[in-house]
């Protein structure tokens, strides 16, 4: 079964934020990491990935990316702190080079 993703990036700890949804987590944060397109994650620097979130549903993932985009940002930002309180960039794990932790 395919899994769909809602992910948050940052900029650093308290930076600018970026939500998104994809079907393939380790591609598409490796590719705002590397800069990959012209916008603005990579006009603000946008590239620690900090939480993230799985589906089955490809369409309830859009939904929750809809609505993570409408939530204030102290919202997403207890929302990141809750399992994540360094903003630790959780790429790596991601793309297997390190066991999560």
């Amino acid at each position: 079964m395919k899994s769909y993703f809602v992910y948050i990036l940052a900029s650093q700890k308290g930076g600018t934020l970026y939500v998104g949804v994809t079907g393939d987590l380790a591609h598409r944060a490796t590719q705002h990491r590397d800069g990959a397109w012209e916008g603005f994650t990579k006009d603000y620097g946008v590239k620690r990935l900090v939480h993230y979130e799985t589906f089955d549903d490809v369409e309830v993932a859009i939904r929750r990316e809809k609505q993570l985009k409408k939530w204030l940002r102290a919202w997403k930002i207890a929302l990141i702190e809750k399992a994540n309180p360094d903003w630790r960039d959780l790429w790596p794990e991601v793309v297997g080079l390190r066991e999560p932790d």
